[in-house]
């Protein structure tokens, strides 16, 4: 294998007698905080992958490798801060931003997935450099993503999602195993598969519940949210980002060609979904959404079966044809997400090989 540079976090299998390698350089750091902040906007926001984000940001490789080493109880100084800013940086937006980004998403659809569209194919540079010599099964397995994103932005767009009111403790960990997959797997949106397991809401509404209960120190509001919501969701993070950074890290080692392909195809069907001349339409009575039958109580609409109130995130969506205002916002709004991704992929390149560049020649 190529040599790394000393920014980069190390191989799970370099000797355990070599010296520790110089701290990560500033721009890995930076790259690793923006990435960890959209990771953690993105997992708020149905549709849009924390894995993508990770890789737009030029963070994706050096990610799953530090994860992998320190779920093997490979520990090193480097995979520690490196995980920590993403860590940081994710909860810093994740608690303060939950009900902002959310709200922005609903009210202001296009503008908001204008500059998740750009911020996406920001990456789109970093993966074609990685993948060099372009082999038939990179090609392939870009193919197979970008099929696989377009079908599930199909079923997005046709609401297939399932409903709102599951919250017991095994599903919570299955919402945890999703999420953790999300953040590992390019492409794939945690936010969508929390909406198919039908704790979407749930776990939002927990976590602005903890967020509240810290800033009033309010202890007897913080438990349940804790308790109910909190550990299984987290179990599941750790047992899935443990399972599934490992197996990245694998294919990566060893079917490069495929496995950059199958990213790529991941990062452009990501864009089927992100799609910005959509909004909600208000349900009417008798219409069947999330697996229930829409009723009118008290001249609010509600779920048949759960009673709660149909909400505007909660709307089907359907496509609208934008003014030319519109069209062109969207325009320079994606082109400011793409400049934001790909200059920042770009900080703390180097002319010798990086571990993306290595894991793609062994």
């Amino acid at each position: 294998m190529a040599d790394t540079h000393p920014s980069e976090v190390q191989p799970a299998d370099d000797r355990k007698d070599q010296p520790e390698r110089p701290l990560p350089g500033p721009g890995l750091l930076a790259r690793a905080g923006l990435g960890g902040a959209l990771m953690g906007m993105a997992n708020l926001v149905p549709g849009i992958s924390g894995g993508t984000m990770l890789l737009a940001a030029g963070i994706f490789p050096q990610f799953v490798q530090a994860v992998a080493d320190l779920t093997r109880l490979r520990f090193s100084r480097n995979a520690i801060i490196l995980l920590g800013t993403i860590l940081v940086a994710a909860v810093a937006v994740i608690g303060p931003f939950a009900g902002l980004i959310s709200r922005l998403v609903i009210d202001h659809t296009w503008a908001m997935y204008s500059l998740f569209i750009g911020l996406t194919l920001g990456g789109v540079p970093l993966i074609w450099r990685m993948a060099a010599g372009k082999p038939a099964s990179f090609w392939l397995g870009s193919a197979v993503g970008l099929v696989f994103m377009v079908a599930m932005a199909v079923l997005q767009i046709h609401g297939t999602g399932a409903g709102g009111a599951n919250d017991g403790f095994l599903i919570l960990f299955l919402a945890g195993v999703a999420a953790a997959s999300a953040m590992v797997l390019p492409g794939i949106s945690g936010g969508y598969l929390l909406l198919l397991l039908g704790v979407y809401v749930t776990i939002l509404e927990g976590i602005e519940q903890l967020v509240t209960a810290a800033r009033t120190m309010d202890f007897a509001l913080g438990l349940p949210p804790v308790l109910q919501i909190a550990l299984p969701v987290g179990l599941g993070i750790l047992a899935g980002i443990a399972v599934v950074s490992n197996l990245v890290k694998y294919v990566l080692n060893h079917f490069p060609g495929p496995t950059l392909g199958l990213l790529l195809g991941l990062l452009l069907g990501a864009v089927a979904g992100l799609w910005p001349f959509q909004h909600g339409v208000e349900p009417e009575v008798g219409d069947m959404l999330k697996g229930q039958i829409i009723t009118e109580a008290e001249g609010q609409l509600v779920y048949d079966q759960t009673g709660a109130p149909v909400e505007p995130k909660d709307y089907p969506r359907e496509f609208f044809q934008p003014t030319p205002n519109q069209a062109a916002g969207a325009a320079g709004l994606a082109l400011i997400g793409f400049a934001v991704t790909a200059t920042v992929a770009r900080l703390g390149r180097e002319k010798r090989p990086s571990l993306a560049d290595s894991i793609t020649k062994k």
